[in-house]
């Protein structure tokens, strides 16, 4: 039984986590994480990526603390240390990436979440948040970083220290998840928002130059971001639907990209 369930449609690649009950990651999930992502972002029919987990009651508990608790000190540096590069793939990728956070999230589960471009969340779906402070340890997974740059660095320190998890309305409320959807027909109402930024509808080249912009920008000086924008701009005045899109909004028509 793979750990990941991978499929794609209409220009859009599915990641389900698939270890019930909690969808708790391993070593082994890591891996088919990692080759889903790589072949995802080499597959030029695919535009964005969504990721979700199997069941209705959680999108990821984590890391499995079984594992964890069995393992040597230095496996769990590794494991860490994989999973790691594991996520920094998601914010590598030119492909825009959501997170449909399907019932609960917390610990390394809100970790994943946080390496994807947007959060949507299903409505009184579970709770959210970081509670590694209760084992003993903090967010080893990119948590203290993705968390700070999200929400600031009172709020997430307020969230990580006290170990508190919210419910998903309240995330919503501080920025932590982007949409709340209602439960029914909740990976329908997923897919068709993630169908906003596929073409023809978006010019999908540009929402992955945004993203490199955004991401890469954040982490240098003021002034190299500026010049990455100019550079990922002059790229996009070249591109076809850059072209597309100028000359309908002079004809006053609505543009039919395609993503290149």
């Amino acid at each position: 039984m793979p750990l990941v369930n991978c499929s794609t449609d209409n220009g859009i690649a599915l990641f389900e986590l698939n270890a019930p009950p909690a969808n708790t990651y391993s070593y082994e999930m890591m891996q088919e994480l990692d080759a889903a992502i790589l072949g995802a972002r080499m597959d030029n029919d695919v535009h964005v990526i969504v990721l979700t987990g199997a069941g209705d009651k959680f999108f990821c508990a984590g890391a499995d603390i079984g594992m964890l608790n069995q393992a040597e000190p230095g496996f769990k540096y590794y494991f860490c240390l994989h999973a790691n590069e594991t996520l920094n793939r998601f914010e590598q990728t030119s492909k825009l990436v959501i997170a449909a956070l399907n019932g609960h999230t917390v610990g390394g589960g809100l970790e994943v979440a946080l390496a994807a471009d947007l959060r949507i969340a299903k409505k009184q779906g579970g709770k959210i948040g970081l509670p590694e402070v209760n084992l003993g340890v903090l967010p080893g997974t990119g948590g203290t970083q993705r968390l700070a740059r999200l929400l600031g660095r009172s709020r997430a320190m307020e969230l990580m220290v006290t170990g508190k998890l919210v419910a998903f309305d309240k995330a919503h409320e501080i920025g932590l998840v982007n949409e709340v959807f209602d439960a029914d027909g909740f990976r329908d109402q997923v897919m068709a928002y993630a169908a906003q930024f596929v073409p023809p509808a978006k010019a999908s080249k540009a929402v992955g130059h945004i993203k490199r912009a955004v991401c890469s920008g954040l982490e240098v000086p003021f002034s190299e971001g500026l010049a990455l924008e100019r550079e990922l701009q002059q790229q996009l005045f070249l591109s076809n639907d850059a072209k597309e899109g100028i000359a309908a909004h002079v004809d006053k028509r609505k543009p039919e990209f395609k993503g290149n």
